[in-house]
């Protein structure tokens, strides 16, 4: 079964069985990520329905760490004023990586592509979001070349930063994910991502 599409029409306890593996068998990078890869196992193991958003407080969200040769992409959150890694829900039957690269398009205009060999989950997060607990989970997309262009009525700054504003503006559980591109990046400050390819 593919993290990267739903073309069999796979259950939701299908899905959630790649999900289950691929989260036990992510390398956590830090104590704040081990307790949310720890809880977010807990959830997805009993929640009744983890993929549907109406179904109750906690479900699976999928976001994006975007590089490329411009830095890394972030956009100014709508409601909470924060820059952020591009994400959200998932719509009916859409795995994480389909949604990360979805809202990755909506909130930044940006084209993305994972890198070669598939999708890459660089990092996992369990946090509240107003009334809602998101599990999220994080890949690695490359993006393009380009000026961001949101979709109307999405996120109302999006730009490329260098790598130390980037951790600059980000909080803790962005860190985390930011640096664990970094090391999968071989500690490179220009964000290069040709090697992916």
């Amino acid at each position: 079964m593919s993290l990267a599409g739903n073309p069999g029409g796979a259950s939701d306890e299908e899905r959630r069985q790649v999900l289950l593996d691929a989260v036990r068998r992510h390398r956590a990078g830090d104590d704040r990520e081990r307790a949310s890869q720890a809880r977010m196992l807990a959830l997805l193991a009993a929640l009744p329905a983890p993929f549907d958003r109406e179904a109750g407080p906690e479900h699976v969200t999928g976001s994006a760490v975007v590089v490329g040769p411009r830095g890394v992409l972030l956009h100014r959150h709508r409601r909470l004023g924060r820059w952020l890694q591009p994400g959200g829900h998932l719509e009916p039957g859409e795995w994480p990586v389909e949604a990360a690269l979805r809202e990755t398009l909506e909130e930044t205009g940006v084209a993305v592509r994972h890198p070669a060999g598939g999708p890459r989950l660089v990092h996992v997060d369990v946090h509240p979001a107003g009334e809602h607990l998101h599990l999220d989970l994080r890949y690695l997309l490359l993006g393009a070349d380009q000026d961001p262009a949101p979709a109307p009525g999405e996120s109302p700054a999006v730009a490329w930063f260098d790598w130390p504003t980037a951790l600059a503006l980000a909080d803790e559980a962005l860190m985390g994910a930011l640096r664990a591109v970094e090391g999968l990046l071989g500690g490179r400050s220009g964000l290069d991502p040709h090697p992916l390819r």
